[in-house]
């Protein structure tokens, strides 16, 4: 059992996790000032890390647009031609969107799910061989407990052109696909030392996430209350059970650094613990081996590379 808890927080963690932290590489994705993962990379900072790689659109360390297969490619290649980089000891997979209007990227993939999946599905292959390199690898997928609003949905995942398109239910794909993610990493690379997590990092209104939604009577939090009460989710009669960002960050670093989770490793994690499918939000769709290996064939057809190991 953990010993931390939903009030923990992430400089706690980071401090407790010190020497682990000390002398690793360690990746994140989604670092705009404000977001989850800067304060993810400004706390683990404080434990000297040997290397902080900042990926995003905006930063020097590696420019990556995730809505791009060829930006994905280009910065995979940076990444690998690093000679100083020999190894990235941790993944962490943080960018996202959430709830935008419906579009479709220059792949022509559904946003939400090409932000939060198939940009980091396609870059964490592309640069496994340096992950691999590390003697404790680990990814990091930066979940939801929205993953209740939809599984894959197989038949129509980019929604079909618009027509079908609801942006909680597409949201809900996304995080489940970083869920079943975790899960495979875990099956076909545990023999190979890799850890991998998914985990909810809980309901923050400090980031700049949901800074588009439409907050009036009627808008997307009224559309998240509706399909919670038309799905039968419990979520739809509850109040926001909202956390400071330094909490919500606080599983980010226990999925990165804690070294009791290898008994669990490929699992959904939430309160600095393992997600109990029993008492939290954790949805069948989300925990299927089967869906887990369907998703990754479907994301190796729609990158059009496979990746066997």
């Amino acid at each position: 059992m953990s010993k931390y808890n939903d009030k923990t927080t992430v400089q706690e963690l980071v401090s407790d996790y010190a020497q682990i932290i000390k002398g690793k590489t360690v990746l994140t994705t989604g670092v705009t000032p404000g977001s989850l993962g800067h304060m993810f990379v400004e706390a683990v900072a404080a434990a000297s890390p040997a290397l902080l790689i900042l990926a995003g659109a905006k930063t020097r360390n590696l420019v990556v647009d995730l809505c791009s297969l060829a930006s994905v490619r280009k910065a995979a290649e940076e990444v690998n031609s690093w000679a100083d980089v020999p190894k990235i000891d941790v993944v962490v997979n943080n960018a996202a969107v959430m709830a935008t209007e419906f579009a479709l990227t220059v792949d022509g993939f559904e946003t939400q799910f090409a932000a939060s999946h198939i940009g980091h599905f396609l870059l964490n292959n592309l640069i496994m061989s340096k992950v691999l390199a590390s003697e404790s690898p680990r990814i990091v997928n930066i979940s939801s407990d929205g993953h209740r609003f939809s599984p894959i949905r197989w038949a129509d995942p980019a929604f079909s052109n618009g027509e079908t398109y609801h942006k909680w239910v597409a949201y809900g794909q996304a995080k489940t696909a970083n869920m079943l993610f975790a899960m495979s990493l875990a099956e076909k690379l545990s023999k190979r030392g890799l850890q991998a997590y998914s985990l909810h990092p809980g309901v923050i209104f400090t980031t700049g996430l949901g800074t588009h939604l439409d907050t009036s009577e009627n808008g997307d939090i009224k559309l998240l209350n509706d399909t919670d009460k038309l799905q039968g989710n419990q979520e739809g009669w509850a109040d926001l059970k909202v956390v400071p960002v330094e909490v919500g960050t606080a599983t980010q670093a226990y999925a990165a650094f804690d070294p009791n989770l290898i008994d669990h490793n490929g699992s959904y994690l939430l309160e600095c613990r393992v997600g109990d499918p029993y008492v939290d939000t954790v949805k069948p769709w989300g925990t299927s081996v089967i869906e887990a290996d369907k998703l990754w064939k479907l994301s190796e057809k729609l990158v059009d590379q496979k990746f066997e190991y």
